[in-house]
């Protein structure tokens, strides 16, 4: 059984839209914005290309970061590692050819199937519709976040308002950095 990663910046009252200044939201580039750089913070982002097998994404996010992760040197790491894209709406005509191997999966079903296969990690990026949805389907093993000292209000939320029980999580790791930023790990406990 693969382990499925879910990989976000976020805001301490659970805002993930906008973080690296996608344009039509009030606080886009709200990672950048008065939050002083501290390289150490981002470790775990470099650690995840290393770690990751496969990326997941939805079709929101993959038409957003096809067209410029597999140029940017920051992102090398994943261009050789197979991307699924869950979406019933796009069509292998509409995937960009220079990313490598990208398969669409049309169901939560096709992701646990993706799940049951042999081999590493999957790390979700951004996919926030996604997320709320693998989170309430219990397909997420594991949460890294990077949480940062904001009060965003409106905005796409990480995790969803479904009445469900309620989902334990182990801290697994966990780091405070001088501009305020917590790095959080947690497994799913089942």
């Amino acid at each position: 059984m693969r382990t499925l990663i879910s990989t976000a910046f976020i805001s301490l009252d659970g805002v993930v839209e906008g973080p690296g200044g996608e344009p039509g939201y009030r606080n886009s580039g709200w990672t950048f914005k008065d939050i002083e750089f501290v390289p150490e913070a981002y470790e775990i982002k470099g650690r995840e290309q290393d770690e990751a097998a496969a990326m997941l994404l939805g079709r929101v996010s993959y038409q957003a970061f096809s067209p410029v992760w597999p140029d940017m040197v920051e992102f090398a790491g994943y261009k050789a590692i197979p991307k699924y894209v869950v979406s019933t709406t796009l069509n292998d005509g509409e995937l960009v050819s220079n990313w490598g191997e990208t398969t669409i999966l049309r169901s939560l079903e096709d992701v646990a199937a993706l799940k049951r296969t042999e081999g590493g990690p999957i790390i979700v990026h951004g996919s926030a519709s996604l997320v709320r949805a693998l989170s309430d389907a219990d397909l997420i093993d594991r949460y890294h976040l990077l949480v940062f000292p904001l009060l965003l209000g409106a905005g796409k939320r990480l995790f969803s308002a479904t009445d469900k029980d309620a989902q334990r999580l182990r801290l697994v790791e966990s780091e405070s950095y001088s501009n305020g930023v917590q790095k959080n790990v947690f497994d799913v406990v089942r």
